[in-house]
């Protein structure tokens, strides 16, 4: 049996943890000067490891990447609204209410994953290269595209804050320090190659202290006063269901557009993704910190969804695609022997 993820097990113990000792008044400010540091530090290795020719190739192959896009800013959002919709009309008291749908919609809006979707389009034989421009560009844009797309979608965005507001808060925030490692990528990126525990220790303790920071507030709020665990199922029922809904559409959209598979792995991998490690500090920007916490947690919930429905997703792929190389090898030798 394979054992629990260390990252997961993190994200469950930080939760645990602000349940039971949630931090509170200077503690929770230090906390959140501390969360600034490390998400300015995340993105500035981040900056500095992307190589720039990375960012050019990603343009070549319009259709795919713009299909990524496609699904993950515009096929996203809409599906989320279509839901809200939906549920709010014809089943107004059957689901969890309206904060838990705004982390549905907030979910809705963010940009895809890196690591995992290079990882999974890699296991499942298809085009990486492509993958890799893809899940970079869908990151690169979401800095702006996400907190617009929130205020769109949501109708507010936080404590006031206008779409705008939010995206030159989350372009301070995050693509400053990007654009700096970008610029200093010359000195700063061997380093950052070389030591990959930079990125690591930035990436996911960020995430861990923002995530028990957040709920830490959302504790002291009364966050398990308004969310059951009957709630938490319902959330991962429609995270589920949104998931599979993609990656149907995804494939047919490949379909349609005459792609290779190879090519349609890349896009059903990248266009359905949606990444914690972006979502969580923009969340933690874009709205207040009483709200994060309960913000997020359809994010948590779909990201241990789309791994484990993908994972298994990505080995079949595997597998048909050795069963096809297999086949081919066997039949070679045989239509050489018949040959004259």
């Amino acid at each position: 049996m394979k054992r629990l993820d260390p990252f997961l097990l993190s994200l469950i113990c930080a939760i645990v943890l602000a349940s039971f000792l949630p931090c509170r008044g200077q503690m929770e400010h230090i906390l959140q000067h501390v969360v600034t540091i490390l998400i300015t530090f995340m993105f500035f290795f981040q900056g500095a490891k992307l190589e720039r020719h990375a960012i050019v190739d990603s343009v070549k192959d319009w259709k795919l990447q713009g299909s990524v896009l496609l699904c993950t800013f515009a096929l996203f959002p809409l599906l989320g609204i279509g839901l809200h919709l939906l549920f709010r009309s014809v089943f107004p008291d059957a689901l969890f209410g309206e904060e838990l749908w705004s982390g549905i919609l907030f979910l809705c809006c963010l940009p895809s994953t890196v690591q995992s979707s290079i990882a999974l389009t890699s296991i499942a034989k298809g085009n990486v290269p492509a993958a890799i421009c893809a899940a970079t560009v869908s990151n690169i844009a979401g800095i702006a595209l996400t907190p617009l797309l929130t205020g769109v979608v949501l109708g507010h965005v936080g404590a006031g804050h206008s779409p705008l507001e939010s995206v030159l808060d989350v372009g301070k925030e995050l693509l400053l320090p990007f654009a700096l490692g970008q610029i200093l990528q010359k000195w700063v990126g061997p380093i950052v190659r070389k030591h990959k525990i930079l990125i690591s220790f930035t990436d996911r303790g960020s995430i861990i202290v923002v995530v028990y920071t957040a709920f830490s507030s959302a504790v002291v709020e009364g966050i398990w006063h308004r969310v059951s665990g009957a709630h938490l199922l319902e959330v991962a029922l429609l995270d589920s269901f949104m998931l599979a809904l993609v990656l149907v559409l995804s494939h047919l959209m490949g379909d349609g557009l005459g792609q290779t598979t190879e090519n349609k792995i890349a896009l059903q991998f990248c266009g359905s993704k949606k990444s914690l490690a972006s979502g969580v500090p923009m969340a933690s920007v874009i709205f207040p910190a009483a709200s994060v916490g309960i913000i997020v947690l359809p994010l948590m919930i779909y990201h241990q969804i789309q791994l484990f429905t993908c994972t298994l997703l990505a080995r079949r792929y595997g597998r048909r695609a050795l069963d096809t190389s297999d086949q081919g090898t066997a039949t070679s030798p045989q239509r050489r022997t018949a040959t004259p």
